[in-house]
């Protein structure tokens, strides 16, 4: 069958059409290297309008630009039927440009690509593998992820664990070990730092130049398949982060890939990042709308992730972010905001959450550009969840201050609850945290050796009862020292301490609590799950909350202090029994072991504008939860002669 034949009966002018306009959700089922099984042949299929020729190149013809030419249609696409290819063939596109120069680009569209430094494509079929998370993915779907409990370890593939003499693991070691871990640390979700394919080491993967291909450095992307499986085994979800927000300058990737701006705007200043030499989308082209869209819906498809965290949205949404004035163009309302961003992020998290039940969308969003995970139908950009950025910085500074100096910084551990429910928040203390001397989570603590571990048990302890979804960067669970290099695996050795291993076994143990106590997830977004206790002890450097759902309570009081404070008082809602759940000072955490007593009973005496409270003791540098049971409510004794009430008609309904 000649080529004309081939493309008039095995390319869908459909697709395409999707593609041009903006719309098409699975562009990758058209572009790219594909199997026809029909003709027996693999098809190729490129976007390249401004391309003067356009020729497969490969292992498999010698690199010769005259043996496979590819079609031009009017579409702006350029196609070509091959036989007698094999998965792992390795291959390019020769593209002649407008410019008249000619250069060897990998497939924005392939499934596979060779390991760095090389930086060709491969023939490679993603079909057949035999998953075995039929149930998990269904429970999936029946879930509320708002309203359910989500502990996240964001973790880099490459640096998490290594075998001895190992360059880059494998995914499916790594999967076996990973799974078993975060199950017994009581993790909800794993978060993997960018795999798609990326060509340089020290971009730790943000500089992506393969959408559609897992990175080839830990496997196959049958490997890759394998690990999602296996995580979702033991119930884990994946997420995985996610990089529309720019792309490197590399030849062989999508910078003028047919000699012109295709995937960058026109404009030369505002194509290109100026704080990270990266080259930024347009997003108000139809066709990278189509091929960015389809790149986030080609994880969840084809390999089940549960989420994707969208890096650097500021950078997408504002049309100044890194400029100064005169270094940007304003949009056509002579603002900053780039409309074509936002639109596009609407139609992503539109896209996405529609056809995946359960799937969950973050942002890595520090502005407080408004509504970000708020649906579009409402004016919002439609995640699920937001990065609360400023409770991360608030607490760190805090944290890093001499106690001293903490009453006067009072807010600083206070101010996110006055914003806590504008958005769906994520509270993260990611891998940004610890790099480039900004020290580890354990470092940046105020102190001697033992008042940073209570300080980072405290820390932990707020976190996990504050309002809003957790994640923590591996290491930061056994509070390792030096800060994450990525060329090598976590400092493991140190869990042979007794401090690293408390802190371990503290953070399994808040984690299970977690996810044991409604009242800790169930209502992350109103006031209705939360009252503060006691806000402005700044004297004290002191807070007290509870957490709350029908039936549920939690009482959580935080002492940022070196200083036992014994008779603490706290304001109750009602009468009843305080029961010590999780307390950082306990000798098992590595604390000094001033503990509660099994029952604390409350008082009629009124506090902080509560009817009723208890005095606990409240360790130094410490936080401790406690279960609050209401008391039951009595009966009141009929008065003398009194007649006997008659018996109601109906039941009463149970509340």
């Amino acid at each position: 069958m000649e080529q004309r034949e081939l493309i008039e009966k095995y390319v869908s002018n459909d697709d395409i059409y999707l593609y041009n306009t903006g719309n098409a959700q699975r562009a990758y089922d058209a572009f790219g290297c594909r199997y026809i099984p029909e003709c027996g042949m693999h098809r190729f299929m490129v976007w390249a309008p401004h391309a003067r020729e356009v020729s497969v190149v490969g292992d498999f013809n010698g690199w010769d630009g005259c043996a496979h030419p590819m079609w031009k249609r009017d579409d702006e696409t350029w196609v070509l039927f091959i036989p007698g290819l094999k998965d792992g063939d390795i291959y390019k596109y020769r593209v002649v440009g407008a410019d008249g120069n000619t250069v060897l680009k990998a497939d924005p569209f392939a499934f596979h690509a060779e390991t760095g430094p090389a930086t060709g494509s491969k023939v490679w079929s993603i079909e057949g593998y035999p998953w075995q998370d039929g149930a998990y993915m269904a429970g999936r779907g029946q879930k509320d992820a708002i309203r359910s409990p989500m502990s996240i370890y964001e973790v880099h593939m490459g640096s998490w664990r290594k075998k001895e003499g190992e360059v880059f693991p494998n995914y499916r070691g790594v999967a076996d070990e990973l799974a078993a871990y975060c199950k017994e640390m009581n993790y909800t979700h794993v978060e993997l730092l960018p795999i798609t394919e990326y060509p340089y080491e020290g971009s730790w993967g943000y500089q992506v130049t393969g959408f559609f291909a897992p990175t080839s450095r830990y496997g196959t992307p049958q490997d890759f398949m394998y690990f999602v499986d296996r995580l979702h085994a033991d119930g884990i979800g994946v997420i995985i982060d996610w990089v529309p927000a720019h792309f490197p300058r590399d030849e062989h990737g999508l910078r003028m890939f047919d000699g012109a701006p295709c995937y960058e705007g026109d404009e030369q200043r505002m194509a290109e990042h100026p704080d990270w030499g990266t080259m930024i989308f347009d997003y108000s082209r139809p066709q990278v709308q189509s091929f960015l869209t389809s790149s986030a819906m080609f994880f969840f498809d084809k390999y089940h992730v549960d989420g994707i965290r969208v890096d650097a949205v500021s950078s997408m949404l504002y049309l100044d972010y890194g400029r100064r004035w005169g270094e940007w163009t304003p949009n056509k309302d002579g603002g900053n905001i780039n409309l074509g961003a936002v639109d596009f992020l609407r139609k992503l998290n539109t896209t996405v959450l529609s056809a995946f039940p359960g799937a969950i969308t973050i942002a890595e969003e520090s502005t407080a550009f408004p509504l970000v995970s708020r649906p579009a139908e409402v004016g919002g950009l439609g995640f699920m969840f937001k990065w609360d950025m400023g409770f991360m910085h608030d607490t760190l500074d805090y944290m890093a201050l001499d106690p001293y100096f903490r009453s006067y910084n009072h807010s600083r551990i206070t101010f996110s609850m006055m914003y806590a429910f504008s958005e769906n928040f994520v509270l993260a203390f990611s891998h940004d945290e610890v790099v480039h001397g900004k020290a580890s989570m354990v470092n940046k603590m105020w102190g001697d050796y033992e008042t940073k571990f209570a300080s980072l048990r405290a820390l932990y302890g707020y976190q996990f009862a504050h309002p809003g979804k957790k994640l923590m960067f591996m290491g930061g669970e056994f509070a390792q020292f030096i800060e994450w290099n990525y060329l090598q695996q976590l400092d493991w050795n140190l869990l042979e301490y007794p401090k690293h291993e408390g802190m371990r076994r503290y953070v399994q143990e808040l984690g299970r609590l977690y996810l044991s106590i409604p009242a800790l997830s169930r209502i992350d977004d109103s006031w209705d799950g939360f009252t503060w206790l006691n806000v402005d002890d700044a004297e004290r450097s002191s807070v007290a909350f509870m957490r709350r759902c029908p039936r549920s309570y939690i009482v959580c009081a935080v002492n940022f202090t070196p200083v036992r404070y014994d008779d603490f008082p706290i304001g109750l809602p009602k009468p009843g029994v305080l029961k010590e759940l999780i307390n950082s000072d306990d000798v098992r955490y590595g604390g000094t072991g001033v503990m509660n007593s099994p029952e604390i009973a409350s008082s009629d005496e009124p506090f902080l504008e509560q009817p009723c409270s208890a005095r606990i003791t409240l360790p130094p540098m410490s936080a401790v939860w406690f279960r609050f049971s209401p008391a039951a409510k009595r009966a009141k004794k009929p008065a003398a002669g009194a007649k006997k009430p008659a018996a109601a008609k109906k039941p009463a309904k149970k509340k």
